[in-house]
């Protein structure tokens, strides 16, 4: 690395900004960082239900402060925003990455029947949106099984996650006797995972931060 790489992390949530900044240190060592946080992206998102015009602005002018503070590089962690992240990335002169891309293109690498997992509506379709035209630029044949863990993420936000993590593991457990791979719509899943018995991970389980994280580590 002849020049420091700065890279720019773009959050809907403050919970995020330690997870990455962990897997920068460990995967980009030689990059700088800095993190943008807005709350209120995601909590927009799910108040209407969908990815709004006015919210898809604010994610384009987001990229475009994260220029001007230096950023080589931008990464937005929330998978929710996807399609105004790829608005963002033809509108700003240094690339711009939506964290779920990496899993989808690996995922699409590993098999032909894939299942997509989330808690959130307005998360499961743009993953499953992604997953579907990656696989088209991929010239792949895929087919995609989606799945809506209803009332998961309410129990979250309630505080009670235990009914979110068994809730999730119920749905992981039916999942993998159906698909190739499985990917991971929102990072928050990821623990559940950990959790799983050896028995019930007979396909890959993919979350998006680390295997985004390596992926910039490979074009760094």
């Amino acid at each position: 690395m002849t020049n420091q790489k700065t890279l720019g992390l773009i959050h809907t949530s403050a919970t995020l900004v330690p997870i990455f900044q962990d897997l920068c240190n460990k995967y980009l060592p030689g990059v700088k960082t800095f993190n943008i946080v807005d709350d209120s992206l995601i909590k927009n998102v799910i108040a209407c239900g969908e990815l709004t015009p006015t919210t898809a602005r604010r994610v384009v002018d987001y990229a475009g402060s994260a220029e001007i503070a230096g950023a080589d590089y931008i990464l937005f962690t929330c998978s929710s925003i996807g399609a105004a992240v790829e608005a963002a990335a033809n509108l700003t002169t240094i690339p711009v990455l939506r964290v779920d891309q990496p899993m989808a293109d690996l995922a699409i690498q590993t098999g032909t029947r894939i299942g997509v997992i989330a808690t959130l509506p307005t998360t499961l379709a743009p993953t499953t949106d992604l997953v579907k035209r990656r696989a088209m630029y991929l010239q792949k044949e895929i087919s995609v099984t989606a799945v809506l863990c209803e009332g998961a993420f309410d129990a979250l936000m309630t505080g009670d996650a235990a009914t979110h993590d068994a809730m999730v593991a119920a749905a992981l457990k039916d999942l993998v006797t159906k698909v190739d791979v499985i990917l991971l719509a929102q990072a928050s899943m990821a623990r559940v995972v950990d959790h799983l018995n050896t028995a019930d991970k007979i396909v890959p389980i993919l979350a998006s931060p680390t295997i985004a994280i390596q992926y910039l580590a490979s074009i760094f």
